[in-house]
Formats: C-alpha cells, structure tokens, sequence
C-alpha cells in the first residue's frame, strides 16, 4: 500500500489565500478591460443621440491604418501531406500605408494608401470621407495615435472625433479589415517592388469595399449595432 503525502493545514490555507488572491487580480484585470468598452459605448452613444436631435442624418465609422511592404505576413496555409511550405523573405524593408474607416451599421468602408501617415496625410482621408458622404454627420472612432491627435490635424465640418483608450485595439472593430486583407491576398506572399504590393493591396480594398455584407460580418459587434442612429 502507498502512502500518499498530504499537505499540511498551513499549506492548505496558504494555498487558499493564493487562490483568492489570483481570482482577485483576474477579476480586477477583467474589470479593467471592460472599462475602455464602458467608456467608449457611453461617449459613442451620447455623441450619435446629440447628432441626430439636431436633426442630422448620423454615419457611426470606425477608423484606423495598417502597413504593408514588400514582405507579407507568414500565416498558416494548406500544403499536400509532407509536403513543408516555403515563404520567400526580403531583406530590403519598404512599406506603404492604407488608412481604412468602416461603418459597421450598412458596411460602407473608405480607404486610401499613401506612402506615410502623419497629420497631413490623415487630414487628405478624413477630408476624402467626409466628401463621400456630404449630406451625413459622420461620427469617427479611432485610436489615440500621433497623427490622430496633432495640432495640425484638419477634422471637417460634418465630422466629430471620439478617442479609443490607449492600448484596446480588441474594442476597434476596423482592425479586422487588415486580417481579412493579409487572408486573401497579403499573407505568404513575397513583391518584386513596392508599386506591385500596392496594385495587390489596392485591389484587395476595393474587394472588402465592394462586399458590405462582408464587412459588416467582419466589423458589426452587438455593441456597436446597438446603437441607434436615429433620435430618441
């Protein structure tokens, strides 16, 4: 017969207090994670219901950019059985930006690519949106980054800005526009120039945005579609 060890009834309650205090910092953590969502669903409402009692026709966007160069992303592909998939590399490193905003209400997605991103380059697209949609209040969501929050930044008339927390980028629904775009036609593939990596990316923006349905599966969280455009 074996005998088994068993923990003493000091290291039973240490063991305990060690249980409650990691429940504690995981309910704390979650806690935190949820605030920026809280915050921002209440900003998001309160700003489309004082749009729209003014009588406006609200467009909710959500608003972000991703870079893309000569190498694409390695992701997980389907090859024969024994068969090892090889990705080409490059040591040279050149890249272009897209900027890509998203209404996930109807799908409706703008983009444009352009060799940097700054505040002047980030005025030339929101300028470039606000003039698709002329007869709309757009209410554009996006993160905190530098060329987002500059001086220098030119917002237009028929558009308001309201700023992520810093670090969610898991609460920006326009983050999966890039994952879908290195799904289709980014991932695993190697470009001869910078010109060829834009034509393919250009391409696979004017796919995601002529397929609403498609964006709006990708981008429409419960959170967000609850919210009503129309006044109250």
């Amino acid at each position: 017969m074996r005998l088994r060890h068993l923990p003493s009834i000091g290291c039973l309650i240490a063991m305990a207090g060690v249980k409650s205090s990691l429940d504690h910092v995981i309910q704390r953590q979650t806690c935190r994670r949820k605030m920026p969502l809280t915050k921002l669903r209440t900003l998001v409402r309160q700003e489309v219901g004082r749009q729209a009692r003014q009588g406006r026709s609200v467009r909710l966007m959500f608003q972000d950019e991703g870079r893309f160069g000569l190498l694409g992303k390695p992701r997980r592909c389907w090859a024969p059985a024994g068969v090892r998939p090889v990705v080409g590399a490059r040591l040279l490193r050149k890249f272009s930006y897209a900027f890509a905003a998203v209404s996930p209400h109807d799908g409706v997605m703008d983009s444009l690519i352009v060799p940097w991103v700054n505040a002047s380059t980030m005025s030339m697209f929101l300028s470039s949106v606000a003039q698709r949609h002329p007869d709309e209040y757009i209410v554009m969501v996006m993160d905190q980054a530098g060329w987002h929050i500059a001086q220098e930044l030119e917002v237009p008339q028929n558009m308001r800005l309201v700023l992520l927390a810093p670090y969610s980028p898991e609460i920006n629904p326009a983050e999966h526009i890039w994952d879908a775009l290195r799904e289709d036609c980014i991932g695993n593939t190697v470009f001869a120039s910078l010109d060829a990596a834009d034509k393919v990316l250009s391409k696979g923006l004017r796919s995601l945005e002529s397929d609403p349905a498609r964006m709006q599966s990708l981008t429409g969280f419960k959170w967000i579609i609850s919210i009503s455009l129309k006044a109250k």
